[in-house]
């Protein structure tokens, strides 16, 4: 019997934001869909406008696997994930474990196909997946300032420089045409 299915089905346990005070907390499983939007959205983005041919449904896919690996290892917050070249390798070593451990669940004849998706991380699709996550981690901390908690001022303006950093034409105009609404109320919303 598998346990692969059902062991991702406990994403939804793990909070994404431990290490700093949240209104809103968010689980792996919820993370993960708004990076699928989100890249989802990036990729048609770039190919309606810059002439990209990127396959949106294949980001998706991507993306709702990227952090499949913390329903056994959970989230490092990524200040000590990326504080030094060695705690980021050996965290990515044991993402790759994990990785494996959870694709090892799976029957053999499955095992190709979530290898496939757990090894892109050089498509363009996958560099989407990339600015989509960072940029869910920006819209976390627009959403935790709207309700009054300042715990994620920092990280806001810190995560905001790295997205322009990504020089990426699709994120620029996300950010350009998309953004300003996630600062809004619902009741803003639906004016």
């Amino acid at each position: 019997m598998s346990n692969f299915f059902a062991y991702l089905s406990r994403m939804k346990f793990i909070n994404r934001w431990s290490l700093m005070r949240s209104v809103v907390c968010e689980n792996i499983m919820e993370h993960s869909e708004q990076v699928a939007i989100l890249a989802h959205g990036l990729c048609v983005i770039g190919n309606v406008y810059f002439g990209k041919n990127y396959n949106a449904d294949r980001a998706v896919t991507l993306a709702v696997f990227h952090d499949a690996s913390e329903v056994i290892t959970g989230d490092m917050p990524t200040p000590i994930k990326y504080s030094n070249s060695e705690i980021t390798a050996a965290y990515k070593n044991i993402e790759n474990i994990a990785s494996g451990k959870l694709i090892g669940m799976l029957p053999e004849q499955m095992q190709g196909s979530y290898n496939e998706i757990a090894s892109d991380r050089q498509s363009g699709e996958a560099r989407m997946v990339k600015c989509a996550d960072k940029l869910a981690a920006y819209i976390k901390c627009l959403e935790e300032r709207a309700t009054g908690n300042k715990e994620f001022l920092l990280a806001e303006s810190s995560i905001k420089a790295e997205l322009f950093g990504y020089k990426s034409l699709e994120l620029d105009y996300f950010m350009e045409h998309f953004i300003a609404p996630y600062s809004l109320t619902l009741d803003e919303l639906n004016k």
